[in-house]
Protein backbone atom coordinates (compact mmCIF):
# COMPACT_ATOMS: atom_id res chain seq x y z
CA UNK A 1 0.00 0.00 0.00
CA UNK A 2 1.68 3.27 -1.12
CA UNK A 3 2.12 6.05 1.63
CA UNK A 4 -0.67 8.65 1.92
CA UNK A 5 0.18 12.27 0.75
CA UNK A 6 -1.36 15.29 0.70
CA UNK A 7 -3.22 16.12 -2.34
CA UNK A 8 -5.60 18.71 -3.69
CA UNK A 9 -9.40 18.35 -3.47
CA UNK A 10 -11.20 16.71 -5.66
CA UNK A 11 -14.57 14.81 -4.75
CA UNK A 12 -14.32 12.19 -8.02
CA UNK A 13 -12.88 11.99 -11.14
CA UNK A 14 -15.98 9.74 -12.23
CA UNK A 15 -19.63 10.85 -10.88
CA UNK A 16 -18.98 14.40 -10.67
CA UNK A 17 -22.32 15.54 -11.73
CA UNK A 18 -24.59 15.17 -8.91
CA UNK A 19 -27.27 14.86 -10.86
CA UNK A 20 -25.83 11.52 -12.41
CA UNK A 21 -25.26 10.12 -9.03
CA UNK A 22 -29.11 10.02 -7.56
CA UNK A 23 -29.80 8.43 -10.88
CA UNK A 24 -27.40 5.75 -10.37
CA UNK A 25 -28.27 5.02 -6.96
CA UNK A 26 -31.99 5.09 -8.24
CA UNK A 27 -30.87 1.73 -10.19
CA UNK A 28 -28.78 0.71 -7.17
CA UNK A 29 -31.70 0.78 -4.56
CA UNK A 30 -33.40 -2.08 -6.10
CA UNK A 31 -30.36 -4.24 -4.58
CA UNK A 32 -30.11 -3.14 -1.25
CA UNK A 33 -29.70 -5.87 1.18
CA UNK A 34 -28.44 -8.63 -1.46
CA UNK A 35 -24.99 -9.79 -0.94
CA UNK A 36 -22.71 -8.03 -3.13
CA UNK A 37 -20.60 -10.66 -5.34
CA UNK A 38 -18.71 -10.02 -8.53
CA UNK A 39 -20.90 -11.44 -10.64
CA UNK A 40 -23.91 -9.06 -8.76
CA UNK A 41 -21.63 -5.95 -9.81
CA UNK A 42 -21.64 -7.32 -12.89
CA UNK A 43 -25.08 -7.26 -12.97
CA UNK A 44 -25.61 -4.19 -11.46
CA UNK A 45 -23.22 -2.38 -14.29
CA UNK A 46 -25.60 -4.03 -16.75
CA UNK A 47 -28.95 -2.29 -15.12
CA UNK A 48 -26.92 0.69 -15.75
CA UNK A 49 -26.26 0.14 -19.33
CA UNK A 50 -29.76 -1.46 -19.59
CA UNK A 51 -31.30 2.37 -18.64
CA UNK A 52 -28.80 3.96 -21.10
CA UNK A 53 -26.67 5.64 -17.19
CA UNK A 54 -23.42 4.17 -18.71
CA UNK A 55 -23.12 3.71 -22.21
CA UNK A 56 -19.93 2.50 -23.27
CA UNK A 57 -18.17 3.41 -26.41
CA UNK A 58 -19.01 0.33 -29.05
CA UNK A 59 -22.82 0.09 -29.93
CA UNK A 60 -24.98 -1.85 -32.50
CA UNK A 61 -27.35 0.26 -34.46
CA UNK A 62 -30.69 -0.49 -32.61
CA UNK A 63 -29.03 0.53 -29.32
CA UNK A 64 -27.66 3.83 -31.30
CA UNK A 65 -31.39 4.53 -31.72
CA UNK A 66 -32.35 3.87 -27.88
CA UNK A 67 -29.40 6.32 -26.80
CA UNK A 68 -29.77 9.04 -29.56
CA UNK A 69 -32.32 11.52 -28.17
CA UNK A 70 -30.21 11.89 -25.10
CA UNK A 71 -26.88 12.95 -23.52
CA UNK A 72 -24.24 10.47 -21.78
CA UNK A 73 -25.00 10.27 -18.23
CA UNK A 74 -28.92 10.55 -18.16
CA UNK A 75 -31.20 7.96 -18.43
CA UNK A 76 -32.28 7.13 -22.13
CA UNK A 77 -35.50 7.35 -23.47
CA UNK A 78 -36.12 3.17 -23.76
CA UNK A 79 -34.43 0.43 -22.02
CA UNK A 80 -32.39 -2.10 -23.74
CA UNK A 81 -33.80 -5.91 -24.24
CA UNK A 82 -32.16 -8.87 -22.43
CA UNK A 83 -29.63 -9.27 -25.86
CA UNK A 84 -29.07 -5.88 -26.30
CA UNK A 85 -27.21 -5.52 -22.71
CA UNK A 86 -25.84 -9.14 -23.43
CA UNK A 87 -24.07 -7.81 -26.60
CA UNK A 88 -23.14 -4.56 -24.94
CA UNK A 89 -21.00 -6.84 -22.30
CA UNK A 90 -20.08 -9.10 -24.62
CA UNK A 91 -18.57 -6.23 -26.86
CA UNK A 92 -17.03 -3.62 -24.53
CA UNK A 93 -14.71 -5.84 -22.62
CA UNK A 94 -13.67 -3.69 -19.25
CA UNK A 95 -10.11 -3.57 -18.62
CA UNK A 96 -10.34 -1.53 -15.45
CA UNK A 97 -9.61 -2.79 -11.58
CA UNK A 98 -10.52 -1.54 -8.43
CA UNK A 99 -8.92 -2.91 -4.61
CA UNK A 100 -11.34 -5.77 -3.28
CA UNK A 101 -13.38 -6.36 -7.27
CA UNK A 102 -12.04 -8.70 -9.70
CA UNK A 103 -10.94 -6.79 -13.00
CA UNK A 104 -13.53 -5.51 -15.53
CA UNK A 105 -17.88 -4.98 -14.49
CA UNK A 106 -16.36 -6.01 -10.71
CA UNK A 107 -14.43 -2.99 -10.46
CA UNK A 108 -16.45 -0.77 -12.95
CA UNK A 109 -19.08 -1.15 -10.40
CA UNK A 110 -16.91 -0.07 -7.23
CA UNK A 111 -15.69 3.22 -9.61
CA UNK A 112 -19.71 4.17 -10.14
CA UNK A 113 -20.29 4.06 -6.12
CA UNK A 114 -17.17 4.45 -4.41
CA UNK A 115 -18.22 8.37 -3.78
CA UNK A 116 -21.61 7.79 -2.36
CA UNK A 117 -20.44 5.33 -0.06
CA UNK A 118 -17.34 7.84 0.64
CA UNK A 119 -20.11 10.42 1.40
CA UNK A 120 -22.09 7.93 4.02
CA UNK A 121 -25.29 7.07 1.21
CA UNK A 122 -24.69 3.28 0.94
CA UNK A 123 -22.09 0.45 1.99
CA UNK A 124 -20.86 -2.42 0.36
CA UNK A 125 -18.01 -5.15 -0.09
CA UNK A 126 -17.75 -8.14 -1.26
CA UNK A 127 -19.42 -10.90 0.34
CA UNK A 128 -21.38 -8.81 2.37
CA UNK A 129 -25.07 -7.50 2.14
CA UNK A 130 -25.46 -3.97 -0.03
CA UNK A 131 -26.61 -1.62 3.07
CA UNK A 132 -28.10 1.62 2.08
CA UNK A 133 -28.11 4.59 4.77
CA UNK A 134 -31.63 6.56 5.72
CA UNK A 135 -30.44 9.47 4.31
CA UNK A 136 -29.02 7.25 1.17
CA UNK A 137 -32.78 5.78 0.58
CA UNK A 138 -34.18 9.80 0.64
CA UNK A 139 -31.33 10.90 -2.03
CA UNK A 140 -32.33 7.77 -3.97
CA UNK A 141 -36.15 7.89 -3.96
CA UNK A 142 -35.77 11.50 -5.54
CA UNK A 143 -36.28 9.50 -8.94
CA UNK A 144 -39.27 7.27 -9.47
CA UNK A 145 -39.10 4.67 -12.49
CA UNK A 146 -41.93 3.11 -14.39
CA UNK A 147 -41.15 1.29 -17.52
CA UNK A 148 -44.14 1.92 -20.62
CA UNK A 149 -45.96 -0.60 -22.36
CA UNK A 150 -43.42 0.61 -25.41
CA UNK A 151 -40.50 -0.08 -23.43
CA UNK A 152 -40.20 3.84 -22.41
CA UNK A 153 -38.17 4.57 -19.38
CA UNK A 154 -40.33 7.11 -17.54
CA UNK A 155 -38.49 8.90 -14.52
CA UNK A 156 -40.64 10.89 -12.48
CA UNK A 157 -38.53 13.32 -9.67
CA UNK A 158 -40.51 13.06 -6.60
CA UNK A 159 -38.79 14.94 -3.69
CA UNK A 160 -36.30 17.62 -5.15
CA UNK A 161 -35.71 18.66 -1.55
CA UNK A 162 -33.68 15.09 -0.68
CA UNK A 163 -30.52 16.24 -2.50
CA UNK A 164 -29.89 19.59 -0.64
CA UNK A 165 -30.61 17.55 2.81
CA UNK A 166 -28.13 14.86 1.73
CA UNK A 167 -25.57 17.02 0.35
CA UNK A 168 -25.78 19.27 3.43
CA UNK A 169 -25.67 16.48 5.81
CA UNK A 170 -22.56 14.40 3.90
CA UNK A 171 -20.35 18.32 3.08
CA UNK A 172 -21.12 19.21 6.75
CA UNK A 173 -18.95 16.13 7.65
CA UNK A 174 -16.86 15.08 5.04
CA UNK A 175 -13.45 14.66 6.10
CA UNK A 176 -10.34 15.42 3.81
CA UNK A 177 -8.22 12.32 5.78
CA UNK A 178 -10.88 9.89 5.71
CA UNK A 179 -10.00 5.97 5.38
CA UNK A 180 -11.36 5.64 1.95
CA UNK A 181 -9.03 8.07 0.66
CA UNK A 182 -6.22 8.02 2.80
CA UNK A 183 -4.38 11.52 2.15
CA UNK A 184 -2.54 13.71 5.07
CA UNK A 185 -4.79 16.77 4.18
CA UNK A 186 -7.03 17.20 7.81
CA UNK A 187 -9.95 19.33 7.81
CA UNK A 188 -13.58 19.48 6.66
CA UNK A 189 -13.49 21.35 3.71
CA UNK A 190 -16.99 23.00 4.08
CA UNK A 191 -16.14 24.04 7.63
CA UNK A 192 -12.76 25.47 6.20
CA UNK A 193 -14.59 27.45 3.87
CA UNK A 194 -17.16 28.56 6.44
CA UNK A 195 -14.44 30.07 8.56
CA UNK A 196 -12.61 31.49 5.80
CA UNK A 197 -15.14 33.18 4.72
CA UNK A 198 -16.58 34.63 7.82
CA UNK A 199 -13.28 36.10 8.79
CA UNK A 200 -12.73 37.69 5.69
CA UNK A 201 -16.56 38.99 5.71
CA UNK A 202 -15.47 40.63 9.07
CA UNK A 203 -12.41 42.13 7.92
CA UNK A 204 -13.52 46.23 7.15
CA UNK A 205 -10.65 46.39 4.62
CA UNK A 206 -12.47 44.01 2.10
CA UNK A 207 -15.70 44.22 0.50
CA UNK A 208 -17.74 41.74 2.14
CA UNK A 209 -18.25 39.75 -0.71
CA UNK A 210 -16.90 35.91 0.68
CA UNK A 211 -14.24 34.53 -1.27
CA UNK A 212 -12.69 35.15 -4.78
CA UNK A 213 -13.16 32.31 -7.74
CA UNK A 214 -9.44 33.20 -7.31
CA UNK A 215 -8.62 32.28 -4.08
CA UNK A 216 -10.43 28.93 -3.84
CA UNK A 217 -7.48 26.98 -5.29
CA UNK A 218 -5.97 27.82 -2.07
CA UNK A 219 -8.58 25.93 0.25
CA UNK A 220 -8.71 22.85 -2.33
CA UNK A 221 -4.89 22.51 -1.65
CA UNK A 222 -4.88 23.62 1.94
CA UNK A 223 -3.27 21.24 4.40
CA UNK A 224 -5.02 21.30 8.01
CA UNK A 225 -7.90 22.98 9.54
CA UNK A 226 -6.29 26.09 10.30
CA UNK A 227 -8.79 28.89 8.94
CA UNK A 228 -6.74 31.30 10.62
CA UNK A 229 -3.33 31.03 8.89
CA UNK A 230 -5.57 30.71 5.98
CA UNK A 231 -7.42 33.74 6.17
CA UNK A 232 -3.69 35.54 6.51
CA UNK A 233 -2.62 33.45 3.28
CA UNK A 234 -5.54 35.40 1.54
CA UNK A 235 -5.40 38.90 3.00
CA UNK A 236 -1.67 39.04 2.44
CA UNK A 237 -2.64 37.61 -1.18
CA UNK A 238 -4.95 40.32 -1.52
CA UNK A 239 -2.87 43.22 -0.47
CA UNK A 240 -0.20 42.32 -2.86
CA UNK A 241 -2.31 41.87 -5.69
CA UNK A 242 -5.95 42.73 -5.02
CA UNK A 243 -8.51 40.60 -6.28
CA UNK A 244 -7.20 39.39 -9.45
CA UNK A 245 -3.81 38.15 -8.96
CA UNK A 246 -2.54 36.17 -12.54
CA UNK A 247 -2.58 32.44 -12.53
CA UNK A 248 1.20 31.65 -12.19
CA UNK A 249 0.87 33.76 -8.66
CA UNK A 250 -2.06 30.69 -7.63
CA UNK A 251 -0.15 28.19 -9.07
CA UNK A 252 3.02 29.14 -7.36
CA UNK A 253 1.25 29.68 -3.95
CA UNK A 254 -0.79 26.07 -3.95
CA UNK A 255 2.52 24.32 -5.43
CA UNK A 256 6.01 25.51 -4.26
CA UNK A 257 4.27 27.29 -0.72
CA UNK A 258 1.32 24.84 0.63
CA UNK A 259 2.71 21.77 -0.46
CA UNK A 260 6.50 22.92 -0.59
CA UNK A 261 6.95 21.18 -4.18
CA UNK A 262 6.16 17.78 -2.47
CA UNK A 263 3.67 16.56 -5.22
CA UNK A 264 3.40 15.87 -8.79
CA UNK A 265 2.94 18.25 -11.23
CA UNK A 266 -0.64 19.43 -12.33
CA UNK A 267 -2.10 21.31 -15.18
CA UNK A 268 -2.75 24.85 -14.60
CA UNK A 269 -6.13 24.42 -16.03
CA UNK A 270 -6.90 21.70 -13.07
CA UNK A 271 -5.35 24.44 -10.71
CA UNK A 272 -7.00 27.11 -11.75
CA UNK A 273 -10.68 26.19 -13.23
CA UNK A 274 -11.50 22.35 -12.67
CA UNK A 275 -10.94 22.10 -9.26
CA UNK A 276 -13.19 25.67 -8.53
CA UNK A 277 -15.50 24.63 -10.43
CA UNK A 278 -15.95 21.66 -9.22
CA UNK A 279 -15.66 22.15 -5.63
CA UNK A 280 -18.61 25.30 -6.13
CA UNK A 281 -20.96 23.26 -7.69
CA UNK A 282 -20.90 20.64 -5.05
CA UNK A 283 -20.54 23.04 -2.46
CA UNK A 284 -23.49 25.01 -3.58
CA UNK A 285 -25.32 21.51 -3.23
CA UNK A 286 -25.18 22.44 -0.19
CA UNK A 287 -27.52 25.52 -0.30
CA UNK A 288 -25.45 27.26 1.92
CA UNK A 289 -23.64 29.45 -0.60
CA UNK A 290 -24.83 32.33 -2.77
CA UNK A 291 -22.49 33.64 -6.19
CA UNK A 292 -21.90 37.05 -5.83
CA UNK A 293 -20.22 39.77 -8.09
CA UNK A 294 -21.32 38.23 -11.49
CA UNK A 295 -19.86 34.55 -10.03
CA UNK A 296 -16.03 36.21 -9.19
CA UNK A 297 -17.02 35.70 -5.55
CA UNK A 298 -18.67 32.57 -3.55
CA UNK A 299 -19.92 33.54 -0.14
CA UNK A 300 -22.48 32.34 2.75
CA UNK A 301 -25.88 32.16 1.45
CA UNK A 302 -27.58 34.57 4.36
CA UNK A 303 -31.28 33.04 3.63
CA UNK A 304 -29.29 29.90 5.77
CA UNK A 305 -27.42 31.72 8.13
CA UNK A 306 -29.16 29.89 11.05
CA UNK A 307 -27.99 26.78 9.53
CA UNK A 308 -24.53 28.02 8.99
CA UNK A 309 -23.92 28.71 12.87
CA UNK A 310 -25.70 25.41 13.77
CA UNK A 311 -22.96 23.47 11.36
CA UNK A 312 -19.92 25.30 12.90
CA UNK A 313 -20.87 24.84 16.34
CA UNK A 314 -21.49 21.05 16.32
CA UNK A 315 -19.07 20.09 13.22
CA UNK A 316 -16.26 22.12 13.66
CA UNK A 317 -14.52 20.00 16.60
CA UNK A 318 -14.64 16.20 14.66
CA UNK A 319 -13.31 12.76 15.67
CA UNK A 320 -11.24 10.80 13.62
CA UNK A 321 -11.83 7.04 12.42
CA UNK A 322 -9.26 3.79 11.29
CA UNK A 323 -11.89 2.10 9.52
CA UNK A 324 -14.19 2.37 6.52
CA UNK A 325 -17.02 1.02 8.56
CA UNK A 326 -16.48 3.08 11.06
CA UNK A 327 -16.43 6.63 9.43
CA UNK A 328 -19.88 5.44 6.76
CA UNK A 329 -21.85 4.75 10.19
CA UNK A 330 -20.54 8.22 11.19
CA UNK A 331 -21.41 10.19 8.06
CA UNK A 332 -24.72 7.82 7.29
CA UNK A 333 -26.24 9.61 10.55
CA UNK A 334 -28.97 12.08 10.04
CA UNK A 335 -29.13 14.91 11.99
CA UNK A 336 -32.50 15.87 12.30
CA UNK A 337 -31.80 19.31 13.86
CA UNK A 338 -30.25 20.10 10.77
CA UNK A 339 -33.09 19.48 8.58
CA UNK A 340 -35.63 21.23 10.84
CA UNK A 341 -33.85 24.70 10.26
CA UNK A 342 -35.98 26.27 7.62
CA UNK A 343 -34.21 28.75 5.02
CA UNK A 344 -35.98 32.34 4.88
CA UNK A 345 -38.69 32.26 2.69
CA UNK A 346 -39.19 35.46 -0.01
CA UNK A 347 -42.15 37.20 -0.26
CA UNK A 348 -43.28 38.59 -3.40
CA UNK A 349 -41.58 41.90 -3.50
CA UNK A 350 -38.83 40.89 -2.46
CA UNK A 351 -38.55 37.74 -5.05
CA UNK A 352 -39.30 40.96 -8.02
CA UNK A 353 -36.43 42.91 -6.50
CA UNK A 354 -33.95 40.38 -6.96
CA UNK A 355 -35.39 39.51 -10.74
CA UNK A 356 -35.03 43.24 -11.29
CA UNK A 357 -31.17 43.13 -10.18
CA UNK A 358 -30.51 40.54 -11.96
CA UNK A 359 -32.09 42.42 -15.34
CA UNK A 360 -29.25 44.54 -14.43
CA UNK A 361 -26.55 41.92 -15.70
CA UNK A 362 -28.62 39.77 -17.93
CA UNK A 363 -29.98 41.93 -21.05
CA UNK A 364 -32.42 40.54 -23.16
CA UNK A 365 -29.88 39.04 -25.67
CA UNK A 366 -27.97 37.07 -23.24
CA UNK A 367 -31.22 35.32 -21.68
CA UNK A 368 -32.26 35.01 -25.23
CA UNK A 369 -29.01 33.14 -26.03
CA UNK A 370 -28.82 31.09 -22.91
CA UNK A 371 -32.32 30.25 -23.55
CA UNK A 372 -31.86 28.93 -27.03
CA UNK A 373 -28.35 26.59 -25.40
CA UNK A 374 -30.74 24.85 -23.28
CA UNK A 375 -32.94 24.02 -26.44
CA UNK A 376 -30.07 22.85 -28.50
CA UNK A 377 -28.95 19.23 -27.06
CA UNK A 378 -24.79 18.82 -26.05
CA UNK A 379 -24.71 22.99 -25.79
CA UNK A 380 -23.34 24.35 -22.68
CA UNK A 381 -23.71 27.31 -21.03
CA UNK A 382 -19.93 29.39 -20.45
CA UNK A 383 -21.60 31.71 -18.73
CA UNK A 384 -20.03 32.48 -14.72
CA UNK A 385 -23.17 32.09 -12.73
CA UNK A 386 -25.24 29.89 -14.57
CA UNK A 387 -22.95 27.45 -15.56
CA UNK A 388 -23.22 26.45 -12.35
CA UNK A 389 -27.15 25.97 -12.26
CA UNK A 390 -28.37 22.50 -13.35
CA UNK A 391 -30.40 22.67 -16.50
CA UNK A 392 -33.72 22.15 -14.98
CA UNK A 393 -32.99 25.32 -12.17
CA UNK A 394 -32.04 27.45 -14.97
CA UNK A 395 -34.29 26.88 -17.28
CA UNK A 396 -37.02 28.40 -14.53
CA UNK A 397 -34.72 31.27 -13.73
CA UNK A 398 -33.71 32.37 -17.00
CA UNK A 399 -38.17 32.15 -18.25
CA UNK A 400 -38.33 34.16 -15.09
CA UNK A 401 -35.88 36.61 -16.06
CA UNK A 402 -37.46 36.52 -19.88
CA UNK A 403 -41.24 37.25 -18.86
CA UNK A 404 -39.73 40.04 -16.24
CA UNK A 405 -37.67 41.32 -18.84
CA UNK A 406 -40.43 41.66 -21.62
CA UNK A 407 -43.04 42.86 -19.85
CA UNK A 408 -41.98 44.80 -16.27
CA UNK A 409 -45.80 45.20 -15.48
CA UNK A 410 -46.06 41.44 -15.35
CA UNK A 411 -45.70 40.26 -11.38
CA UNK A 412 -43.33 37.15 -11.78
CA UNK A 413 -43.58 35.40 -9.04
CA UNK A 414 -41.14 31.66 -9.05
CA UNK A 415 -41.66 28.66 -7.03
CA UNK A 416 -38.27 27.81 -6.58
CA UNK A 417 -36.15 27.79 -2.99
CA UNK A 418 -33.53 30.23 -3.60
CA UNK A 419 -30.55 32.07 -2.08
CA UNK A 420 -29.88 35.55 -0.64
CA UNK A 421 -29.43 36.56 -4.83
CA UNK A 422 -32.56 35.29 -5.88
CA UNK A 423 -30.64 32.13 -7.83
CA UNK A 424 -32.68 28.90 -7.16
CA UNK A 425 -31.29 26.37 -5.28
CA UNK A 426 -33.65 23.53 -6.45
CA UNK A 427 -36.32 23.27 -8.67
CA UNK A 428 -39.75 24.19 -7.90
CA UNK A 429 -40.56 20.77 -8.66
CA UNK A 430 -44.28 21.21 -7.49
CA UNK A 431 -43.86 21.26 -3.99
CA UNK A 432 -47.15 21.93 -2.29
CA UNK A 433 -48.92 21.71 -5.56
CA UNK A 434 -47.50 24.18 -7.34
CA UNK A 435 -46.10 25.24 -10.75
CA UNK A 436 -43.00 26.78 -11.80
CA UNK A 437 -43.96 30.15 -11.94
CA UNK A 438 -47.36 32.00 -10.84
CA UNK A 439 -47.57 35.63 -13.36
CA UNK A 440 -50.14 38.00 -12.19
CA UNK A 441 -51.07 40.31 -15.24
CA UNK A 442 -53.69 43.09 -14.01
CA UNK A 443 -57.43 41.04 -13.66
CA UNK A 444 -55.22 38.03 -15.02
CA UNK A 445 -53.29 35.41 -14.07
CA UNK A 446 -50.64 32.92 -16.19
CA UNK A 447 -48.86 29.96 -14.62
CA UNK A 448 -46.06 29.11 -16.94
CA UNK A 449 -44.87 25.21 -16.61
CA UNK A 450 -41.41 24.80 -17.83
CA UNK A 451 -39.17 21.42 -18.99
CA UNK A 452 -36.48 20.46 -20.75
CA UNK A 453 -38.29 16.45 -21.03
CA UNK A 454 -39.53 15.72 -24.50
CA UNK A 455 -41.30 12.48 -26.01
CA UNK A 456 -43.15 10.59 -24.23
CA UNK A 457 -42.14 11.83 -20.84
CA UNK A 458 -43.12 15.06 -21.54
CA UNK A 459 -46.33 14.12 -21.61
CA UNK A 460 -46.48 12.10 -18.68
CA UNK A 461 -44.52 13.83 -16.35
CA UNK A 462 -44.88 17.45 -17.31
CA UNK A 463 -48.63 17.84 -19.01
CA UNK A 464 -51.02 15.49 -16.52
CA UNK A 465 -49.92 17.36 -13.48
CA UNK A 466 -50.45 20.85 -15.29
CA UNK A 467 -54.08 20.65 -14.92
CA UNK A 468 -53.95 20.10 -10.65
CA UNK A 469 -51.74 22.89 -10.63
CA UNK A 470 -53.73 25.26 -12.54
CA UNK A 471 -56.62 24.07 -10.57
CA UNK A 472 -54.88 25.25 -7.50
CA UNK A 473 -53.09 28.58 -9.04
CA UNK A 474 -57.09 29.82 -9.85
CA UNK A 475 -58.16 28.75 -6.51
CA UNK A 476 -55.62 30.39 -4.53
CA UNK A 477 -55.02 33.80 -7.15
CA UNK A 478 -59.30 33.90 -8.15
CA UNK A 479 -58.18 35.05 -11.74
CA UNK A 480 -59.01 34.22 -14.67
CA UNK A 481 -56.17 31.56 -15.57
CA UNK A 482 -54.38 29.80 -18.41
CA UNK A 483 -51.45 28.27 -18.82
CA UNK A 484 -48.36 28.89 -20.87
CA UNK A 485 -46.13 25.80 -21.49
CA UNK A 486 -42.47 25.83 -22.59
CA UNK A 487 -39.90 22.49 -23.84
CA UNK A 488 -37.72 22.83 -26.19
CA UNK A 489 -40.16 20.74 -28.28
CA UNK A 490 -43.92 19.51 -28.28
CA UNK A 491 -44.34 15.94 -28.33
CA UNK A 492 -47.22 14.91 -30.22
CA UNK A 493 -48.99 13.20 -27.81
CA UNK A 494 -48.41 16.53 -25.10
CA UNK A 495 -50.67 18.37 -27.89
CA UNK A 496 -53.53 15.46 -28.02
CA UNK A 497 -54.00 15.78 -24.00
CA UNK A 498 -53.45 19.89 -23.76
CA UNK A 499 -56.61 19.24 -26.30
CA UNK A 500 -58.26 16.61 -23.90
CA UNK A 501 -57.87 19.12 -20.74
CA UNK A 502 -59.34 22.01 -22.56
CA UNK A 503 -62.19 19.71 -23.73
CA UNK A 504 -63.01 17.81 -20.37
CA UNK A 505 -62.19 20.27 -17.49
CA UNK A 506 -62.00 23.54 -19.69
CA UNK A 507 -58.27 24.66 -18.53
CA UNK A 508 -56.64 26.60 -20.99
CA UNK A 509 -52.53 25.42 -22.18
CA UNK A 510 -50.41 27.31 -24.79
CA UNK A 511 -47.92 25.00 -25.53
CA UNK A 512 -44.85 26.80 -27.08
CA UNK A 513 -41.26 25.42 -27.87
CA UNK A 514 -38.53 27.75 -26.50
CA UNK A 515 -37.71 28.87 -29.63
CA UNK A 516 -41.45 30.13 -30.05
CA UNK A 517 -41.79 31.13 -26.41
CA UNK A 518 -39.04 33.85 -27.76
CA UNK A 519 -41.04 35.12 -30.50
CA UNK A 520 -44.11 34.94 -28.80
CA UNK A 521 -42.67 37.60 -25.93
CA UNK A 522 -40.65 39.56 -28.17
CA UNK A 523 -43.54 40.54 -30.32
CA UNK A 524 -46.85 40.74 -27.95
CA UNK A 525 -47.78 43.31 -26.09
CA UNK A 526 -49.00 41.09 -23.06
CA UNK A 527 -48.23 37.39 -21.53
CA UNK A 528 -51.59 36.63 -21.21
CA UNK A 529 -52.80 35.06 -24.41
CA UNK A 530 -56.05 35.91 -25.84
Amino acid sequence: MRAPKYKPLLFTTTVRNPERLKMLLSILIDFNQQILSNELATTIVCQLIRYGLYRPQKQKASIKNKWNTTPEGVFADYILSDSEVEWMKENNPQKHKEAGFNKGYPSRFATFFDFAKELGFVYFEIEKPIEFSEIGKRYASIFSIEIGNEGEIITRQENPEYEQQAFLQAMSKYQRNNPFIRVLNDNIPLILLLQTIKKLNSDSDFNGNGISRKELPLIIFWKDNNDEALYQRIRKLRKEYGYNPSDEVIIDICLEEIMEGDMKKFKNKSIISEYPDEFIRKMRLTGLFSLRGAGRFLDINHNEDKKVDYILEHYSKYSKFKTEREYFDYMSQIDENLFEIKPIVLDIKKSEELLSNWLKIYTWNNIKEELHILGTKNKMSKDNILRFLSNPMRMEFLTSLAIKSKFPHVRVIPNYPCDDEGLPTSTAGGIGNKGDIDCIEYKNGILVEVTLAEGRMQTIMEIWPISRHLEAFQQKYKLNSQCIFIAPSIFKDSEKQIKYVKAEENLQIYPFTINEFINYIENATQLYKI
